[in-house]
């Protein structure tokens, strides 16, 4: 069976131009806020939604989306919650594709078996682990797999031609290439390196691949998109739900992060368009 994300990355194929993949937290800066958000970003622009999972210690993560998952616990996010606010989402939006991305220790909290059946339940399409590796695929991956979950993994600067297969193996959906060494939102990606390396990562797969870490506008969603399947932001996104979020409440929160995915929406669409 197709699944939601292989379905939005065919049309967007056919219609000759990458997907915008956005980022936020789940109950970021509150459940009903948070909500609100996500339920706007496809009528912004956004053609796949990423949803943060809360937790304490997210190792990979720069300073805004760690604030943001702290700031999303302390108004009591939970993995419970989390899977409520696709539920409520999925009320409305039966095509837009929903990626659970985080750490395994809150799944594990809650149960493989368990998790794995209310994420599907709930309308999850896919998930990312970034602390799980090929060599653990046993332990989430293949019951993820089994269920009809998409498990998309993350390739980096670093990941060599040798390990590249270990990588894809059991990867689905779209691979996800971090256009960067380091933590979230570190710095700005080169779009020069990028384009070899996803030119380098598709001679070993059929798959989407999309890039993220680091983009912040339209003007480099623009260069990005043109040699890849994707783009994916969410630091500039989580910073503009703090900084709107301190000065105006949900409703300045929703509006600023809108806007930025409407002005990336743009970029991303120009970016194939402005191929001959």
């Amino acid at each position: 069976m197709t699944t939601r994300i292989e379905a939005r990355f065919a049309r967007l194929k056919e219609e000759g131009r990458p997907a915008l993949v956005t980022f936020v937290m789940a109950g970021d800066p509150d459940h009903e806020t948070a909500l609100k958000i996500v339920e706007a970003l496809p009528a912004a622009g956004a053609d796949v939604i990423e949803l943060g999972m809360p937790f304490s210690d997210p190792m990979a993560d720069g300073p805004s989306i760690q604030k943001a998952g702290l700031r999303a616990l302390k108004a009591g996010a939970s993995m419970q919650r989390t899977l409520s606010l696709v539920k409520d989402f999925r009320k409305g939006d039966g095509d837009t594709p929903i990626i659970l991305m985080g750490y395994f220790n809150p799944i594990y909290i809650y149960g493989v078996e368990a998790f794995v059946k209310d994420a599907l339940e709930a309308g999850v399409d896919g998930l990312i682990v970034v602390d799980l590796p090929p060599e653990m695929d046993d332990e989430l991956c293949l019951p993820a797999l089994d269920a009809g979950l998409n498990f998309i993994r993350l390739a980096t600067p670093t990941t060599d031609d040798k390990r590249l297969p270990a990588v894809l193996k059991n990867t689905s959906g779209f691979v996800y290439y971090v256009s960067i060494t380091g933590i979230t939102g570190s710095a700005a990606p080169d779009a020069g390196k990028v384009a070899a390396a996803v030119s380098r990562i598709k001679r070993h797969t059929d798959l989407p691949v999309c890039v993220g870490f680091g983009v912040r506008t339209a003007e480099q969603a623009a260069e990005i998109g043109g040699n890849a399947d994707g783009v994916v932001v969410g630091s500039a996104l989580v910073s503009a739900i703090e900084a709107s979020s301190e000065k105006g409440g949900g409703d300045a929160a929703l509006k600023a992060v809108t806007d930025i995915v409407a002005s990336l929406a743009e970029g991303v669409r120009s970016a194939r368009l402005a191929k001959p």
